[in-house]
C-alpha cells in the first residue's frame, strides 16, 4: 500500500493530473455509449471508491478530506459526477430511440396537465422538509470550521479562499490579477447569459440528447468540469503551503521548496534565441507577444470560418459566430496558458510594467 501511495505521488503533478482529466473527459464524450453503459460505469465507480478507500488509510489523505471546509467538496464530485452520467445515459437512450424512428422517452410520456397546487407545491415542500432535516442533522455531526480570531501578524498558510472562489484562486498561479479575477469571470458571465441568443435551434428541446448538440454541450461541460471543478479540487486538495503542488498522499511540508524560473516571452525571444538585450521601448520588446495574441484572437475565428467552423458559421450570422468564437478561444487560454506556464515556466506572453499591464 505505501509503494502504491509514493508511485501516486510520485507521478502527480498539475500537468499529469491535468492531462489524464481531460484524456478522461474527452473518452466519455467521444464514446457516450460506451462510457455510460453498465460495466464501464460500475468500473469507473469501482476504481474511485478503491482509490478513495485508499486513501483514507492514510492520515494525511483522511485529515485533508474530513476537513469541515473541504466535506462539501467530497460531496460535490459525488453529486455532480453521478448527475452528469444520469443526463448522459439518457441522452444516450433518446439517440438510439430516434435512431430506430421510436419517439423519445420524454414524447411517450404522459402529457396530462396537472395543477400547481397542490402536486408541485406539496412535492416541494416535502423536499424542503428533507433538507433542512439533512441540514440538521449535518450541523450536529460536522463542526461549523470556525477558527481563532483574525490576527494581522500571523498569515495562515496555505491562505485559501471560500471553496467556490478557489478556481479563481487557482487562475491567478496563470493569470495577471485583473484578467484572473476580473476579466475571465466576466466572460463567464456574459457567455452563459449569451447561450440562449447564440443557439436558437429548438430542435434539441424538451428532451434529453447528445447527438443534435454533441459540440455544445462538449464545450459546455468541458468548461464546468475540468476549467471549473478540476481548479477547485486542485486547489483544495493538492494546492499545500506556499501554493506549492503536492501529490494526494504526500505530507504538507511548510519548508518545501520548488525552484521555478518564471521567464516572459519577451526575454525568450530577445536575449535566449537572439542573443540580444531587451529593446528600451516597451512597445518594441513586447511586440511579438502582442502580435500572437492579436492573432490568437482576430484570425483564428477567421480561419475557422473557413475551415472546421464553416458549417456553424453559415447556420449563425457573423456577429453570433464572432461571440461564440471570441467566448471559446477565451475559454481555451486558460490551458494553454496552464501548459505554457508547465512546460516552459513562460510567465505572461505581454509583459507591460509601464502601465501594469500583463497577458
Amino acid at each position: 500500500m505505501e509503494a502504491l501511495k509514493h508511485f501516486i505521488d510520485s507521478v502527480s503533478s498539475p500537468v499529469t493530473i491535468f492531462t489524464l482529466a481531460t484524456v478522461l473527459f474527452v473518452l466519455f464524450v467521444s464514446f457516450p455509449r460506451i462510457s455510460t453503459s453498465k460495466p464501464v460505469s460500475l468500473l469507473l465507480l469501482a476504481l474511485f471508491l478503491a482509490f478513495f478507500g485508499l486513501g483514507l488509510t492514510d492520515e494525511h489523505f483522511r485529515g485533508i478530506v474530513t476537513t469541515p471546509d473541504n466535506v462539501p467538496i467530497v460531496g460535490l464530485i459525488v453529486v455532480f459526477g453521478y448527475f452528469t452520467w444520469y443526463a448522459m445515459r439518457k441522452a444516450v437512450i433518446n439517440d438510439m430511440r430516434m435512431e430506430k424512428g421510436e419517439p423519445t422517452v420524454e414524447q411517450t410520456e404522459t402529457n396530462e396537465k396537472v395543477l400547481v397546487f397542490p402536486y408541485l407545491i406539496f412535492i416541494e415542500f416535502v423536499v424542503a422538509l428533507a433538507y433542512g432535516a439533512g441540514l440538521v442533522l449535518w450541523s450536529i455531526f460536522l463542526k461549523a470550521p470556525l477558527e481563532e480570531p483574525a490576527n494581522p501578524m500571523v498569515s495562515p498558510n496555505p491562505s485559501k479562499a471560500p471553496w467556490y472562489f478557489l478556481g479563481l484562486q487557482e487562475m491567478l498561479v496563470y493569470f495577471d490579477p485583473w484578467i484572473a479575477g476580473v476579466l475571465l469571470p466576466t466572460f463567464i458571465i456574459i457567455g452563459l447569459c449569451a447561450i440562449p441568443y447564440i443557439d436558437r435551434d429548438t430542435s434539441g428541446s424538451g428532451f434529453y440528447s447528445f447527438k443534435n448538440r454533441r459540440w455544445v454541450i462538449t464545450t459546455y461541460l468541458f468548461g464546468f468540469w475540468i476549467l471549473w471543478i478540476l481548479l477547485i479540487v486542485m486547489g483544495t486538495f493538492l494546492r499545500g503551503p506556499n501554493w506549492n503542488f503536492f501529490g494526494p498522499f504526500e505530507v504538507w511540508d511548510v519548508h518545501k521548496v520548488v525552484p521555478l524560473l518564471n521567464v516572459n516571452l519577451s526575454e525568450l525571444i530577445w536575449i535566449k534565441w537572439l542573443g540580444i538585450g531587451l529593446p528600451k521601448m516597451w512597445f518594441v520588446r513586447e511586440l511579438p507577444g502582442i502580435l500572437i495574441v492579436l492573432g490568437f484572437l482576430f484570425i483564428t475565428p477567421v480561419i475557422l470560418a473557413k475551415t472546421v467552423l464553416k458549417s456553424a458559421f453559415k447556420k449563425l450570422d457573423p456577429i453570433r459566430f464572432g461571440i461564440l468564437v471570441l467566448l471559446a478561444l477565451m475559454m481555451l487560454s486558460l490551458p494553454i496558458k496552464m501548459y505554457l506556464r508547465w512546460g516552459f515556466n513562460l510567465k505572461y506572453i505581454v509583459a507591460i510594467p509601464e502601465f501594469f499591464f500583463n497577458i
